[in-house]
């Protein structure tokens, strides 16, 4: 499903909405129906979340909200918080 397009002056998905997207995105690729996300949550937190497990989460975040992440947004991200952030300030962002 594709987002409506940004209006210039509008939000474009609140960070709840965000959440909840991510939260399926880590359910799928770590495949695990039960988990929570928190914005202080890092890959210390998830047994499955290793390097390879990494890779996959940015590269299904970027086709699910429809973004493109540079390599210093990726290294610079330190949790999920950092991850909601910068998919927020991304969104309306052409890829």
């Amino acid at each position: 499903m594709k987002p409506l397009p940004v209006r210039e002056g509008e939000p474009s998905m609140k960070k709840e909405e965000i959440n909840g997207k991510l939260k399926s995105v880590f359910q799928k690729v770590l495949e695990e129906n039960d988990i929570t996300i928190t914005r202080e949550m890092t890959a210390e937190d998830i047994e499955k979340w290793d390097s390879l497990h990494h890779i996959q989460l940015i590269s299904k975040v970027e086709k699910t909200f429809e973004i493109k992440f540079k390599l210093r947004d990726v290294l610079s991200m330190k949790n999920v918080g950092d991850l909601i952030d910068l998919i927020d300030a991304k969104q309306g962002v052409p890829a």
